[in-house]
Formats: structure tokens, sequence, C-alpha cells
């Protein structure tokens, strides 16, 4: 995410898309990102209205990836970000419209799944 604002879309009613991190608080957050997908992401997809991460229920990665995703809903409310969690998998579901799906597309793009033999293959 960039504290600078990028256009929704051509429409006034569109919402605003911007971070209100500060630029430490952002550093921070991408920390987070990082370290909780080095060791538990299995795989990313683009959808048609925003991202799904998946992520193996290493111990204590649902509560990261829970509260990274509370993080996201306030500083970024232009975008809804969900968790879900069943036997062996944890889904994040990040979902926006218009220009938001884009700025999700780019998004996270730099996180790296967690090796193989480190990671679980999802069911």
């Amino acid at each position: 995410m960039a504290a600078n604002e990028i256009p929704a879309s051509d429409n006034a009613a569109a919402p605003l898309v911007a971070c209100s991190l500060t630029a430490g608080d952002l550093a921070a957050q991408a920390r987070r990102w990082v370290r909780l997908a080095a060791r538990a992401m299995t795989g990313r997809a683009e959808t048609a209205h925003g991202l799904r991460i998946s992520f193996h229920p290493e111990p204590g990665a649902e509560e990261e990836l829970r509260a990274l995703a509370a993080a996201e809903n306030e500083c970024c409310p232009w975008a809804a970000w969900t968790v879900e969690a069943s036997a062996g998998r944890l889904v994040l579901d990040v979902r926006s419209a218009g220009g938001g799906v884009t700025a999700l597309h780019d998004m996270l793009t730099g996180l790296a799944p967690a090796p193989a033999s480190r990671s679980h293959a999802d069911p």
C-alpha cells in the first residue's frame, strides 16, 4: 500500500483508494506481512474483486492474519479484508470495486510463499 492517493475511478462517487498509515507504520505493517508469508503463506490469487491469499494454520498464524486484516480494514476502508479458517487452511479474501481492485492486484505482490519444506499444501 502507498500513502499516496490513487483515484478509484472516474466516478466521483467511488471511494478514494488511499492508506492512512504513516510511513513508519506502513513499513512495520509490511514487515509483519512478509514474516507471516515466509512462515505460512501457501498461495496468492488475483480475483475479479481483489485478492485471495491462502495460509497454512501454523501456530499463531490465524491470530496474526486476523490482526493484520483488522489493521488493513482500519487504514484502507476502501477494501474489505476477511479471514476464513477451516481445517488445515486459512484464507484471506480482500475485496473492493473500481480502482480498488486494481490497487489490490498491485498489493502484496512481493510476498513469497513459505518454502515447500516449511509449508503444507492446501487440501
